[in-house]
């Protein structure tokens, strides 16, 4: 009977650590429910079996069921409170961390060094030194998370003090003070300490040379490298930031080649590399030989082509990862968001707010500003106010997105009123704020209302105006042909009138025709920016109206031994998420060109039975009227508008985007096409919005 009773034991023994571990291990995965199930079937539970099932829940974020579980236990041990604290500090809950530490019944070192560790996680240093000097007792590890805490704390001279005040400096505390020093720039004292260990392990060597590289002593960190005994990712990966960091591409290659296994992350850093460098042919290469992607990569690669201007590659890019299933993460939803701005694509916006919000991230103030800003550009200003009146909480970064909206769009009194708002609301403006708000009074004639403010500026609001300011005012005058205003108050800066603040009084003497005031500008600013054709093309247009073709010729020759290139105008439409491109002229006609050009000639029909007469003076060639008409036919946002009216469905906004500014005839002729074809078009030049609806435009032509 003895040994039947011995053998059930063990057997009951048995079955209890088996379903023991299967608790644990279905906590891991996050199947509580299967965890759970196991726990009620056990007859024989023990302490180990109710410590396992409420460590799962403390796992899975469900700490009062595990409280609830604590409570109903039949029998407590040191572990079992000692699990409480732990699961409360993992889930965030230090006041109930404490509460459980000041009840219980005994406490050993362990029991200290779980709540000691709690507090320095949440960065409540004071609190953990308070209670590491109350301890009875102290081991090498609560020594080492107080030393870690004070680190973290940027404290190292403290971290110092108790560093030697420790009975035991194992590998571990070592290493963290060498970090500690590495992390605020004491190289020397970390090399000393590095150089006194008679035992260093290979995180001890990463902490070191990462520790140069994060200091920019790139050279210092490859000889530590290179006589290092065993290497591992993290070394490897540490030695090819420095690189990557600083720019030195050639060598991070030669490293990246020579490392035993290229992980994701230093292929990411290699792509991040390169994509700083302009190197876009060598980061997509390492992209597309990856066999393995994490939304690092598609974040990195994507951000690559957005800050390069690379727009179009950067949706292609998102596309393909949405066509893949891989989720974007925040980075690169932000990133394509930039990339919707600059193209005017609605439809990919939509898609990114849509897995914004989906991601909760949709109220965050941040995403609200770059949500606005992406709609104000795609010339939804509805849904850019929708996104405003929104959002909870308003910074000034959100104010001043909305207010230099209305500007762009020509809603000189909507932006005004939003100004006004925001500082009844007590926020403060800021000098973007003024900006946007002299923009708005410029690009809608506001001139007293604009002299008004600036002059409150200082006096009211606190605000000293800069350079951007005066290039407002500047602008502000010369639409409103006060030139002689604006050159005063060039002459009367604080500061030297930069090239924008000279380009916007050449733009006033090309409107005004004031040839004389327009050579100084285009002298200044041909001595700012010699390369910058866009001096030639203002006074060569004041030339040819005026026809002074000589002159005209003498500027082309100019431009051709300084090797100055003119921009091409280049316009384009999104239909059906994909970029159309537009150049006046183009030698690479559209797939569909033979539509177009049956388009233009309908419409050309159209305008001229509207009393449509095409203005030769937009065009700068010293050639004959027939000639004139048909160039200005072909600009490239005519050639846009009219593929627009072939594929954008009837009572939808066509949405035209262009480089430049919008030629004088072009402006005409599309505010007949949307008189003579009852369509509503949306055009967005270099300067501002322009929207076309029965014949006229937001800006009523004060542009």
């Amino acid at each position: 009977m003895r040994i039947v009773f011995i053998h059930c034991r063990t057997y009951c023994s048995n079955v209890a650590i088996s379903a023991n571990c299967q608790i644990t291990r279905y906590g891991r995965l996050g199947q509580i429910d299967h965890a759970r199930e196991i726990f009620d079937r056990l007859q024989a539970k023990n302490t180990v079996s109710w410590n396992s099932i409420i460590a799962c829940y403390f796992q899975n974020n469900q700490p009062a069921e595990a409280r609830h579980l604590f409570d109903g236990m039949p029998e407590r041990t040191i572990v079992s409170w000692n699990g409480l604290i732990s699961g409360y500090v993992k889930n965030k809950m230090l006041k109930e961390a404490r509460s459980v530490f000041d009840q219980m019944p005994e406490r050993n070192v362990v029991s200290w060094t779980a709540m000691i560790r709690g507090y320095v996680e949440e960065g409540m240093v004071s609190e953990a030194e308070s209670l590491f000097w109350q301890m009875p007792e102290k081991n090498v590890v609560s020594w080492t998370v107080m030393l870690g805490g004070l680190i973290q704390d940027n404290q190292i001279d403290k971290a110092r003090r108790l560093f030697d005040s420790m009975p035991v400096k194992d590998v571990v505390a070592k290493t963290s003070m060498i970090g500690g020093y590495c992390h605020t720039g004491r190289l020397t004292e970390a090399r000393e300490l590095f150089d006194e260990m008679l035992e260093r392990n290979v995180v001890t060597w990463t902490t070191m040379i990462s520790g140069y590289v994060q200091n920019q002593c790139v050279d210092v960190a490859r000889k530590l490298f290179e006589v290092m005994p065993d290497k591992n990712e993290v070394s490897w990966t540490a030695m090819l930031m420095g690189y990557t960091q600083c720019g030195r591409m050639e060598e991070a290659m030669e490293l990246f080649n020579a490392m035993p296994y290229k992980s994701v992350v230093s292929c990411n850093m290699m792509i991040i590399g390169f994509g700083q460098n302009g190197d876009l042919i060598k980061a997509r290469k390492i992209f597309d030989q990856m066999r393995e992607k994490d939304n690092g990569t598609w974040s990195a690669m994507i951000k690559s082509y957005e800050r390069k201007g690379f727009e179009l590659e950067a949706l292609r890019l998102f596309s393909l990862m949405q066509k893949e299933g891989i989720r974007p993460n925040f980075p690169s939803l932000i990133s394509v968001l930039s990339v919707c701005s600059s193209l005017a694509s609605l439809d990919h916006g939509r898609q990114v707010h849509a897995q914004l919000v989906k991601g909760l991230f949709d109220m965050d103030v941040y995403v609200g500003s770059v949500l606005i800003t992406m709609y104000v550009k795609c010339g939804d200003l509805v849904k850019a106010k929708s996104v405003f009146d929104r959002s909870p909480t308003k910074d000034i970064v959100m104010w001043n997105s909305i207010i230099t909206g209305y500007a762009q769009h020509g809603l000189g009194d909507e932006a005004l009123e939003f100004f006004h708002k925001l500082c009844s609301l007590g926020v403060t403006a800021d000098d973007v704020t003024f900006v946007g708000v002299l923009s708005a009074c410029s690009y809608t004639g506001k001139i007293d209302k604009g002299l008004e403010i600036f002059e409150l500026m200082k006096s009211k609001y606190l605000v000293d105006p800069k350079t951007a300011h005066y290039a407002c005012m500047v602008d502000l005058l010369g639409r409103g042909g006060r030139l002689q205003e604006a050159m005063d108050l060039i002459n009367n800066m604080p500061m030297e009138a930069d090239a924008i603040i000279w380009g916007s009084l050449m733009g006033a003497c090309r409107t005004h025709m004031n040839l004389e005031m327009a050579e100084v500008a285009a002298k200044k600013l041909l001595h700012l920016e010699p390369t910058n054709s866009g001096p030639y093309i203002l006074l060569s247009n004041i030339y040819a109206s005026k026809g002074k073709w000589a002159d005209v010729a003498n500027l082309r020759k100019t431009m051709s031994s300084h090797n100055v290139k003119k921009l091409p105008g280049c316009s384009w439409i999104v239909i059906e998420n994909e970029v159309h491109m537009f150049k006046g002229g183009d030698s690479r006609p559209h797939p569909e060109q033979s539509l177009i050009m049956g388009m233009l000639e309908y419409l050309g029909g159209l305008l001229k039975e509207a009393g449509y007469s095409p203005d030769g003076s937009f065009v700068l060639h010293d050639v004959d009227e027939e000639e004139k008409v048909h160039s200005l036919g072909y600009h490239s946002e005519k050639l846009a508008v009219a593929y627009g009216l072939l594929k954008v469905p009837e009572g939808m906004p066509i949405r035209i985007m262009k480089n430049l500014r919008v030629c004088g005839d072009c402006h005409s002729a599309i505010k007949l096409i949307s008189q003579v074809t009852s369509r509503e078009i949306i055009l967005r030049d270099a300067n501002r919005f322009h929207h076309f609806k029965d014949g006229r435009c937001s800006c009523r032509d004060y542009w």
